[in-house]
């Protein structure tokens, strides 16, 4: 199965996996007709449907299916088909935001900050936990730019941008109260109930064993692909530090991880030099997944 998923891709393999996405929303909606989890879905769908997208943008997948199987069965694994809306608008502003970001025209990405300024402010009110995207984006300001305080300030007005047009409507509709939520480092909600996370436990440690397999062989890397890796990395943090800090038992903020982790374990599984390990590890990816995504619904131990 390795092999037949190690072929290059092509511009119509695209639209296949999102038509497989649009299939896998459906199914989990099917029987759900509650409007608010209907634009959750579609949001949801969007996001996600960009994320296949931001493999090409990144361009660290050698354009080979292997990332975008991997990350549909994490979708469909992590999908609980209710997804909250506020996780729904991080997936799909996260993908717009990596898409900007990771533009190969410099001007574009110098001209995008004020626009990813004010994604990550309407991210934030529906979501405020999403937080540390901001310290993302700053770090990448920091380690892209040569104009650091001119773009930190477009980012920055971006932000104050959605927050007067946030505070004039709250105004206007006598909307007074404050939501201590929205203060950071406040509302923390710790990872519980694990027992369904141990689950995933083998697919974690195939991560951690791809960062040091990534650390261990830095210097044979090319300059564009540290700096990449680097950056996918920079972003996988701040999306831990929000599952870390609040996720709870809400298991769909998993989500978040969903495309960095595709992209590391289709790197590290490529690389190998064994091949047995190649079809094992992917095997177990995927049946772990399906095990965790059942685990939810019925109990094994």
């Amino acid at each position: 199965m390795f092999r037949l998923l190690s072929k290059e891709s092509n511009i119509f393999s695209i639209p296949v996996y999102i038509g497989i996405l649009l299939l896998i929303v459906i199914s989990f909606n099917f029987l759900e007709y509650n409007t608010l989890d209907l634009i959750s879905a579609a949001i949801t769908f969007a996001g996600v449907a960009l994320g296949y997208f931001c493999f090409h943008a990144i361009a660290l997948t050698y354009q080979t299916h292997l990332p975008l199987f991997l990350y549909t069965v994490f979708v469909f694994a992590l999908y609980p088909g209710d997804l909250d809306i506020g996780i729904a608008v991080s997936l799909f502003t996260n993908s717009i935001i990596l898409l900007l970001l990771t533009n190969d025209d410099v001007s574009v990405r110098n001209t995008s900050y004020i626009l990813v300024g004010s994604i990550l402010a309407f991210n934030f009110i529906f979501l405020p936990t999403t937080w540390p995207m901001a310290i993302f984006v700053i770090f990448h300001i920091i380690g892209t730019s040569d104009k650091i305080g001119l773009h930190i300030f477009r980012l920055f007005f971006g932000i104050s941008l959605i927050a007067l047009s946030y505070f004039t409507l709250a105004f206007f509709f006598h909307l007074e109260s404050w939501n201590p939520a929205y203060f950071p480092f406040s509302g923390f909600n710790k990872i519980s109930h694990i027992d369904n996370i141990l689950w995933l436990i083998p697919i974690i440690l195939l991560l951690i064993l791809s960062l040091y397999d990534h650390f261990v062989n830095f210097t044979k890397k090319s300059p564009t692909s540290r700096f990449k890796y680097t950056f996918l990395l920079v972003f996988s943090l701040a999306q831990l530090i929000t599952i870390v800090m609040y996720m709870g038992k809400n298991y769909e903020y998993l989500l978040l991880l969903a495309l960095p982790s595709s992209i590391i374990l289709s790197r590290m599984l490529k690389f190998s030099r064994k091949y047995w390990f190649k079809e094992i590890g992917l095997w177990a990816i995927i049946i772990f997944l399906i095990i965790f995504k059942l685990s939810t619904y019925f109990k094994f131990y």
